[in-house]
C-alpha cells in the first residue's frame, strides 16, 4: 500500500494533469525529447504499465515488451515525420493507459509475442504523436531523448514491480494497474 501511495504522489508531483500533446513548446532537442513523455500522465502510466506487466508475466516479457514498445514507438515517429496521417492518435494513447492498466490489474497472462504486439500497437500511436510535434531541424536528438525517457519509464515500472513483488507479492503491482485504469478513466471523462 505504501508503494502505491508513493507512486501516486510521484505521479502527481512530476506531471501535469493535461495530456502531453499540447502543441506547445519546442520539439527539436534532446532535452525536449526527454521532457515530452514526462509531461503527461497518459505517457507515464502507459509506459510504467508495460514494465509492470512484464514483471507480472516474467521471463523474457520483462525485456521484450519494453524493447518492442520503444522500437515500434520509433517506427510511429518515423511514419509521422514522413507525413503518414493516422486517425485517432490521442484516443489510442488514452486507451493505452486504460488497457495496459487493466492488463496489469487483472494480471493477464499473454505469450511473449502477443504482449509485444499489444505494446507495439500502442507504442506506434505514442511515437506518431511525438513525430507530429517534432521540428524537422532536430529529429534525431528529439527521438533519442524521448526513446531514452521511455526506457527510463519502462525501467521504473520494472523496478516498482520487482520491489512490490518482494514486499507484498502481486497485489501491489495489480493495484498500480488499477490506479492507471482509474487515472485513464478520469482523463477520459
Amino acid at each position: 500500500m505504501r508503494l502505491i501511495l508513493i507512486c501516486a504522489a510521484l505521479t502527481g508531483a512530476l506531471v501535469s494533469p493535461d495530456l502531453a500533446h499540447t502543441g506547445l513548446g519546442q520539439a527539436n532537442s534532446f532535452a525536449s525529447g526527454i521532457a515530452h513523455p514526462l509531461n503527461g500522465v497518459d505517457h507515464i502510466l502507459a509506459m510504467v504499465a508495460v514494465g509492470l506487466w512484464g514483471v507480472l508475466v516474467g521471463g523474457r516479457a520483462i525485456w521484450v515488451w519494453p524493447m518492442a514498445f520503444v522500437a515500434t514507438m520509433l517506427a510511429g515517429f518515423a511514419a509521422a515525420t514522413l507525413g503518414l496521417r493516422v486517425p485517432f492518435v490521442e484516443p489510442a494513447i488514452l486507451s493505452s493507459t486504460i488497457i495496459l492498466g487493466l492488463l496489469v490489474a487483472l494480471a493477464a497472462k499473454a505469450p511473449v509475442w502477443l504482449g509485444a504486439v499489444i505494446a507495439g500497437l500502442f507504442a506506434f500511436f505514442h511515437g506518431h504523436s511525438h513525430g507530429t510535434e517534432a521540428a524537422t531541424a532536430g529529429l534525431i536528438p528529439y527521438a533519442a531523448g524521448f526513446a531514452l525517457a521511455t526506457c527510463g519509464l519502462h525501467t521504473a515500472g520494472i523496478g516498482f514491480g520487482r520491489l512490490a513483488e518482494r514486499s507484498t507479492g502481486k497485489v501491489a503491482i495489480r493495484a498500480m494497474g488499477g490506479f492507471a485504469v482509474l487515472v485513464g478513466a478520469l482523463i477520459a471523462s
